[in-house]
């Protein structure tokens, strides 16, 4: 599927060559709703320069975070739908977000049309390496349970898949922590590698470079197999758990009555970056895995994620005001 579906896309590009010009020139500004440093603003970067050479304009990082993602997408959805703003959605802005949240800044349907998704991202539960006296996903639990509420966890926001991640750890292992939120990806790490928090749940791609270190510690990863970048960790479903083991994703949304020849040429486009050799082995080194879809396809997903983790909120019991 995934293949048919980048060779389509490259496909169109061949057939349709005219429909850059439009654009061409102009920038193409691209809200990322997290502060840098995240899996988000990885992914954004990593294809900001072929974007860029592929559409013959500038493409320019907008970070706005903050409130798990709501803030940055509320300004992607009063942006201009004139094929100049995209916005970077998440599985934490257009899945989690309006699985937990009451009221959002924005409607993930209705605001938006589905670009693409981008890439699917392993999640993992980490530590800090010296902050426990433990060294597995099942001491951990054990501790936890000698423990219970003695022990915080850092995410990048409430509302995050970190923050949804760390709920369905603690619904499905029976144990207890506090939740630590911060405000995006950096924060969070920072204080897990200082020692102020001691466990921290989001993408790989956020905590690769602090594992490869040593100064954090792996403790199980939501992937249908074994990282090739981490294996020696072992996966949720491994562990007895795979109700944890689904990852996260990124990709690209317009503004609600951005034209379609518009949103087009931007899916192309990042089509046509996804198969450049250079760019795989940048997401792949950070566990980060190309996909490509249509944007009927992305939209589609959309909905059903949210679908998905209105039932996960349930399970874990996640509701914000």
């Amino acid at each position: 599927m995934q293949r048919r579906t980048v060779l389509s896309g490259l496909a169109a590009l061949t057939v349709a060559p005219g429909i850059s010009l439009a654009q061409e020139g102009k920038p193409l500004n691209v809200i990322v709703p997290f502060p840098p440093g995240g899996a988000t603003d990885i992914t954004a970067r990593s294809l900001q320069d072929p974007l860029s050479r592929i559409l013959k304009q500038p493409v320019i990082l907008l970070n706005r975070g903050g409130a798990g993602g709501s803030i940055g997408m509320a300004e992607a959805a009063r942006a201009t739908p004139d094929g100049l703003t995209v916005a970077v959605a998440t599985l934490s802005t257009h899945g989690v977000n309006p699985a937990v949240y009451r009221k959002l800044p924005y409607d993930p349907i209705k605001d938006f049309i589905g670009v693409t998704e981008i890439v699917k991202a392993p999640g993992l539960m980490a530590m800090n390496a010296s902050a426990l006296p433990v060294k597995t996903f099942q001491e951990m639990v054990k501790y936890l349970k000698s423990n219970p509420g003695k022990v915080s966890y850092a995410t990048p926001g409430n509302g995050t898949i970190g923050h949804m991640w760390g709920e369905l750890f603690k619904s499905s292992t029976g144990t207890s922590m506090v939740h630590i939120p911060y405000r995006g990806t950096g924060p969070a790490i920072n204080d897990v590698l200082g020692g102020q928090v001691a466990v921290y749940f989001d993408q790989v791609a956020s905590s690769l470079p602090h594992i490869k270190a040593g100064k954090l510690r792996a403790l199980a990863v939501s992937w249908p197999k074994r990282l090739d970048v981490l294996p020696d960790v072992p996966t949720y479903a491994e562990l007895g758990f795979p109700i944890n083991n689904d990852p996260s994703w990124f990709g690209l949304v317009a503004p609600a009555g951005t034209p379609a020849a518009a949103v087009n040429r931007i899916q192309q486009a990042v089509v046509q970056a996804l198969q450049e050799p250079a760019v795989r082995e940048r997401l792949a080194g950070q566990g980060l895995y190309p996909s490509g879809s249509t944007p009927a396809e992305f939209s589609a997903q959309v909905q059903r994620e949210i679908a998905k983790m209105k039932k996960v909120a349930a399970y874990a019991k996640v509701f914000l005001d």
